[in-house]
């Protein structure tokens, strides 16, 4: 840590300047107030890439700010506070703990908090971030995690790790265990340490994948943000055998927090009845889709599905879901001619699910421009017509 950073007009410098053309500053400035100015840049950018996502430490002053690459791959508030929902305890120790933000909201969970990071200056920059926030229940520790734990004869209540999908050897990876740290071979272990395990993956991580190579599963969780899918969160526990797995997916928008839990056990179990568009289509958001409960989200809200593979829902009920919800205004085949005697639509929003033709080809062959209040989805009916449903957004 360079501590000159913190002097009152670099800070006022880094804050005046979070929207300014990095090569325009670079140019201008080679060093202030002694400092290479190449530190202040990267404070910058550090730091103008948390204002959304961790609106916390933007906000407070004297934070102290690590490479770019650390907030991209750090979890944002949103997914640490519903991480740290999942459970709460005596103890709890990160074995990966990077910029802190996962340990930060576990900390108001469990009386005392062990973060873990194997770079001695990220450690440092953590520490004297907890002291600025006020956080006094966490001890930082400049070690790798996976040694620590193997070291000491301490237990906890839950051990929690993200794995790094960079692995020195292989570049990016999405096998979990060709990560970093292994957690599939070194599961037991951390086992042995602690009742739970808590496992952050990317959201790329195949589910079936997962449960094939770790042992005492007993949660998966699904996160979403505003409809993207940015975390996959694995709860082991010792006294679980993995034979009767829930899956609980949530999406977190601006407005509210959509939530739907399954047995996986029951999702390959539970029948779907079928049938052809009526006057409500539903399309589930994209953790239910990721979390594969195709048929236990018709089953929950009562629903018909258009077809096994296109993963969109009808009723002729409107009903509150968790996803989007739209009323089928007309159904016609994926034909030009057709199209344009039925529909007379210059632009609108298209979604195919289960159909062999890109968005930007229809675009291109049904001459329409993006955007506007008209929904197209382009789908496979059960009887295997190609066809266009054209909705209207509820």
């Amino acid at each position: 840590m360079n501590l000159a950073i913190l002097q009152p007009e670099i800070q006022q410098f880094i804050n005046d300047h979070l929207k300014t053309d990095p090569t325009k500053l670079l140019l201008k400035h080679k060093e202030l107030s002694g400092i290479p100015f190449a530190e202040i840049m990267a404070q910058i950018q550090a730091k103008a890439k948390c204002e959304k996502k961790l609106p916390t430490w933007f906000s407070a002053k004297n934070i102290y700010y690590p490479n770019k690459l650390n907030i991209e791959q750090t979890s944002s508030e949103k997914t640490a506070n519903y991480k740290a929902n999942i459970l709460k305890g005596n103890s709890l120790i990160d074995l990966t703990g990077g910029f802190g933000v996962d340990c930060y909201a576990f900390a108001k969970k469990f009386r005392k908090v062990t973060h873990c990071e194997i770079s001695p200056q990220l450690s440092e920059i953590v520490a004297h971030n907890y002291k600025i926030l006020k956080v006094e229940n966490v001890e930082t520790i400049a070690q790798n995690g996976i040694d620590y734990v193997q070291q000491t004869s301490q237990t906890f209540d839950c051990i929690y790790v993200d794995p790094s999908r960079r692995n020195d050897v292989k570049g990016k990876v999405f096998l979990l265990e060709d990560c970093l740290p292994d957690v599939v071979s070194h599961q037991e272990i951390l086992l042995k340490h602690a009742n739970t395990v808590l496992i952050k993956t990317s959201p790329l991580l195949d589910i079936t994948n997962g449960v094939r190579v770790l042992k005492h599963v007993k949660e998966i969780h699904v996160v979403a943000v505003q409809n993207e899918v940015k975390e996959l969160v694995w709860l082991l526990d010792k006294n679980s055998k993995g034979d009767d797995i829930a899956i609980k997916t949530v999406n977190l928008t601006t407005k509210e927090t959509e939530s739907f839990n399954f047995q996986l056990s029951e999702e390959r179990q539970t029948e779907v009845c079928f049938g052809l568009p009526k006057k409500y289509l539903y399309e589930p958001n994209a953790a239910i889709m990721k979390a594969g409960g195709f048929s236990s989200i018709a089953n929950s809200f009562q629903l018909e599905k258009l077809h096994p593979h296109s993963h969109l829902y009808t009723a002729n009920e409107l009903i509150d879901f968790p996803g989007r919800r739209f009323e089928v205004q007309k159904i016609v085949p994926f034909n030009k001619k057709v199209f344009k005697k039925e529909l007379h639509l210059s632009k609108a929003n298209i979604t195919t699910r289960n159909f062999p033709v890109s968005v930007a080809a229809i675009r291109k062959k049904l001459t329409l421009a993006d955007g506007g209040t008209d929904f197209l989805f382009a789908t496979t009916l059960l009887s295997e017509n190609k066809v266009i449903l054209h909705c209207i957004k509820v």
